[in-house]
């Protein structure tokens, strides 16, 4: 497979593939590859899109329910950064006010880690899995709802009551 970096953020991959991901847009050459037997197709990914960016997109979940998916990503994507182990070059602090104090990387990471933990609590045991699986990990539907020997479409609805959850959490109207 080859492909090539575009300015939309795009990645145009091409290859055989043997089942359509609901991720991709499809676009169907009538040649095939040399060398490999059956048909060849262009594939493009959208890179910048995730999973519930794509259900967002659709209508699937709502704007409270993405904002909350999104702000969950945002703390575990946070929490997961690796502390920086090298000189740091940006000026020394000056004096640190209780009230306007910027939290260092660590804590930082830290105190992400900790509303992740909280809004993942809220949530609840039951719809966790789903929610992890489609808004931290980035996996589509499909994908999460196999891993998790769910039915198909069972999904999409156990993720808008935990992204509803999510966003009571939040605080979010």
């Amino acid at each position: 497979m080859g492909g090539r970096l575009l300015k939309e953020k795009r990645v145009v991959v091409t290859g055989v593939c043997d089942a359509p991901s609901p991720s991709v847009t499809d676009k169907w050459s009538s040649s095939s590859r040399p060398g490999r037997g059956g048909t060849g197709r262009s594939v493009t990914v959208n890179i910048a899109e995730s999973p519930l960016g794509w259900l967002r997109a659709r209508g699937h979940v709502s704007g409270r329910q993405f904002d909350a998916g999104e702000q969950l990503r945002g703390d575990w994507e946070r929490s997961q950064l690796a502390p920086s182990v090298t000189m740091r070059w940006d000026a020394a602090p000056v004096g640190r006010s209780a009230t306007g104090a910027a939290l260092d990387p660590t804590e930082a990471q830290l105190a992400a880690r900790r509303r992740f933990d909280a809004a993942v609590a809220a949530v609840g045991p039951g719809l966790t899995d789903i929610l992890w699986r489609v808004v931290c990990a980035g996996e589509g539907m499909r994908e999460a709802e196999r891993a998790l020997g769910w039915p198909a479409r069972a999904g999409k609805l156990v993720l808008c009551l935990a992204l509803d959850r999510l966003a009571d959490h939040y605080g979010m109207r």
